[in-house]
């Protein structure tokens, strides 16, 4: 490489090597919405509200009826009866709710919660978790 053209050449082609690589991996990064709730299969629409949803009027319920019947203070086993307990945990609940491998499969005995509760559990948990 002693051609000083050649050298500023394929420094020129490295660098847009480079760019175009990054160019892609910004492109094609990781984007978290669920593609049947965002576009459901043609006539059928979905009644589900992700949207405009709130902690005290759409997840504070969901975990009431779901969860905190035996994930209270008083179980000993993992408690989800409050809003800082729900937000410190949401990796194992997203874990079991969905009935992933490394978590045992919630509710227990009972069936997996409905695909609009968890979307909204979804999109709660991709806000950062709101406490409105």
């Amino acid at each position: 490489m002693k051609n000083p053209i050649f050298k500023k050449r394929f420094f020129s082609l490295l660098i847009s090597v480079f760019a175009l690589m990054m160019g892609s991996a910004f492109l094609s990064s990781c984007y978290y919405d669920n593609e049947e709730f965002l576009y459901p299969p043609s006539g059928q629409q979905s009644s589900c509200d992700t949207i405009n949803l709130t902690y005290t009027a759409n997840i504070a319920p969901i975990f009431a009826d779901n969860c905190n019947g035996c994930h209270n203070s008083s179980s000993g086993n993992l408690i989800l009866d409050t809003y800082a307990t729900q937000k410190g945990n949401i990796g194992k609940i997203w874990l079991a709710i969905n009935h992933l491998p490394g978590a045992s499969a919630m509710p227990q005995n009972g069936n997996k919660l409905s695909d609009c509760d968890i979307a909204k559990i979804l999109r709660w948990r991709n806000l950062n978790m709101p406490g409105n």
